[in-house]
């Protein structure tokens, strides 16, 4: 039997989503917290993986089962049992062919950035010491619209077949005075990807780069062409739909 789990986590102690030799990640604490509890071994697959320190608002992923459970005692034995910085919203059977990477059709990120000095937000936003001009950041973000091979944006030595991506909105937008943050949606994303790209636009908007430039970065299809990463703590996956 198969089913869908809903989660959030806070992705600071963590060498990311995925499994790894030597190093926790939030994938083997859920696996190792779910057959402490269900009494079997189990293995989750996720919709996708983050990197070390980044955080997950909504994070899908599925798991299989010999039996029938009770989702919502599940649900709260997970999340007594888990981490504070781990958090479960909900538990669903599927059908056993659903598939919580696969059949995921749109993936969301917020990349937050405050030019002000918030106390309460330094560990989910990086904090910028210049000014930036974010209508020509959204110049460029335009750009980024479409179906594209975003080579110039992903690290380089993946295992992906392909750097094609569908990119459907990215803007920014300043959430209080001094805070923004930079959305993004696509049907999927290159490992370390949005944080080059908020990396790149960071340089549009200190007029190092023109919004017009961003189309020939992704054009050369090199990762030397684009900007520096951003880092990882003011990025949070935010949303799958499927």
């Amino acid at each position: 039997m198969r089913y869908f789990i809903q989660l959030s986590y806070d992705g600071t102690n963590y060498h990311g989503w995925q499994v790894q030799p030597n190093a926790t990640s939030v994938q083997q604490t859920l696996n190792e917290a779910l057959s402490t509890i269900l009494r079997q071994p189990i293995a989750t697959t996720g919709a996708g993986r983050t990197d070390t320190g980044v955080n997950a608002k909504m994070m899908v992923a599925h798991f299989d089962v010999g039996n029938e459970v009770d989702e919502n005692q599940l649900t709260d034995k997970l999340n007594r049992l888990l981490p504070h910085d781990i958090a479960i919203q909900h538990i669903k059977r599927v059908e056993n062919e659903a598939h919580a990477r696969f059949d995921a059709k749109l993936r969301t990120y917020h990349y937050d950035i405050m030019l002000v000095k918030n106390p309460f937000k330094r560990h989910y936003a990086t904090r910028l010491y210049f000014q930036l001009d974010f209508g020509k950041m959204n110049q460029a973000a335009k750009m980024l619209i479409g179906t594209k091979d975003f080579t110039s944006f992903s690290k380089t030595g993946t295992d992906t077949k392909t750097n094609i991506c569908t990119i459907t909105r990215a803007c920014w937008t300043e959430l209080e005075p001094g805070y923004w943050r930079f959305e993004i949606s696509a049907d999927r994303f290159l490992r370390n990807m949005v944080r080059a790209i908020v990396g790149t636009l960071i340089q549009v908007g200190k007029g190092r780069l023109t919004p017009e430039e961003v189309s020939n970065i992704i054009e050369k299809k090199d990762r030397c062409a684009a900007g520096e990463s951003v880092p990882a703590k003011g990025l949070s996956l935010a949303d799958i739909q499927y």
